[in-house]
């Protein structure tokens, strides 16, 4: 039986599970691949960190030149993470004559289509399934299973830290920081958890997809992006009497052979399924012109899920598949290229709008003047009941939109937020269909 040897790059979370995973399925990947895997190296900047896997003596170095340029090694295994030094490794790790398996979304979502041209021209592959969505198989569905199709759009969750956030906030009434503390603590977000919850990570994760749904290229600048780190309690709370939830949706669709994209808190129907993922859990749904709805669901993140998805991409290079795969579908290349990135508005949409107001006669009367005039049509409103102690005072007016133009309603809401009447900017969210 042939051997293939392997050279990790990293040794944290998701190192540490292929680790394991190699080792304690060997018999089972050998029956699936007709090889064995074997680490030849793995490569770490502190050899004396306690690891949670014991290592054959001699494998563990910091030189990662050795590593690379081994003659032996078949596959490189690139889990550090970011973009430098990532991005010159897989680069260089592909000169070398290696096949490259990566959870790297940052490099790919920014540096894709130079290092797919690196591997083209060394007649090598890149297997990416784990850089989007953890442990589903995302990659693999929309590059190949629904390769028949012509994807008009797809709607994700595409970060399980947010989503465990709002999960909190939802089912327990809790607040952004105490929910965001617990998911810290159960190990869902980092000390720093700023990619997940500004919505950078599911950016670069959309960025990629869209990458393979549409064939377009997408520059991380033209996705619209809102976090939520900047969610008021507030609008959960009406979402709710709404009878909605609130997830970070990242979501593209072609409109008018256009490319829309954004990543935003986005009110979602409870009964709607992707209304009902709940804590770590990703999903997105993907619409073919052939399949119709597809939805995907499983655990985005985390060692296991995490390291799953680089195991299969290691037995697809073992079995051949990936080289066909990669041959065939000339993935991120750009003839013919795919439609261009919207950056006009154009993507129709429901909205939830959130006024700080003045309760006085006449006041909605005013804004709802103001949307007409551009087209915007009221599906429905709430404003609570209030005392006369409260007239004059600046109190939540809801609006909900039915579909209209995303510029036409933030040009409605910079004259909006002009009256005199209105205390506050408006919070406006999406609404998905």
């Amino acid at each position: 039986m042939r051997t293939i040897h392997l050279a990790l790059l990293g040794l944290g979370t998701v190192g540490t599970g292929v680790a394991r995973i190699l080792r304690e399925q060997a018999r089972h990947l050998e029956s699936q691949s007709g090889a064995r895997f074997a680490i030849r190296w793995v490569v770490v900047r502190d050899p004396s960190k306690p690891r949670g896997i014991e290592l054959e003596d001699g494998i563990l170095t910091t030189e990662v030149d050795r590593a690379i340029s081994d003659p032996e090694v078949d596959i490189v295994v690139e889990l550090i993470g970011g973009i430098d030094p990532a991005r010159d490794l897989i680069a260089r790790s592909l000169r070398a004559g290696k096949h490259v398996v990566t959870a790297n979304k940052a490099v790919l979502a920014k540096h894709g289509r130079e290092l797919f041209g690196v591997a083209n021209a060394s007649g090598r592959v890149i297997g990416f399934e784990a850089a989007v969505a953890g442990g589903i198989p995302i990659v693999a569905a929309v590059a190949q299973g629904l390769a028949a199709n012509r994807i008009s759009s797809l709607a994700g969750i595409l970060n399980g830290t947010s989503n465990y956030i709002l999960t909190a906030m939802h089912q327990q009434g809790i607040g952004y920081d105490e929910a965001l503390a617990e998911a810290q603590r159960l190990g869902f977000a980092e000390a720093d958890p700023t990619l997940d919850v500004d919505g950078n990570d599911a950016l670069q994760k959309l960025a990629i997809l869209s990458r393979l749904a549409f064939q377009s290229r997408v520059p991380l600048e033209a996705i619209r992006r809102q976090g939520i780190d900047t969610l008021a309690d507030v609008d959960l709370h009406f979402a709710s009497e709404l009878g909605y939830v609130i997830k970070l949706l990242a979501v593209a669709r072609e409109v008018e052979g256009k490319l829309a994209l954004r990543v935003s808190p986005t009110l979602v129907a409870r009964n709607h399924p992707l209304g009902q993922v709940h804590n770590e859990y990703n999903a997105i749904k993907v619409t073919g012109h052939a399949i119709g709805d597809t939805i995907y669901l499983g655990k985005g993140a985390g060692m296991m899920p995490t390291a799953s998805s680089v195991v299969a991409d290691l037995l697809d290079v073992a079995i051949g598949r990936a080289q066909e795969t990669f041959r065939s579908l000339k993935l991120w290349d750009e003839s013919p290229p795919g439609p261009p990135v919207s950056d006009d508005g154009s993507m129709p949409n429901r909205f939830y709008l959130r006024y700080s107001i003045r309760d006085e006669p006449g006041t909605l009367a005013r804004i709802a003047g103001i949307l007409g005039g551009h087209g915007i049509s009221i599906a429905s409103v709430i404003q609570h009941e209030t005392s006369e102690d409260d007239i004059g005072s600046a109190v939540p007016l809801i609006i909900m939109t039915h579909i209209a133009r995303e510029g036409a309603v933030r040009t409605a809401l910079r004259e909006t937020d002009a009256l005199d009447i209105v205390r506050a900017p408006t919070v406006c969210l999406h609404v998905a269909d």
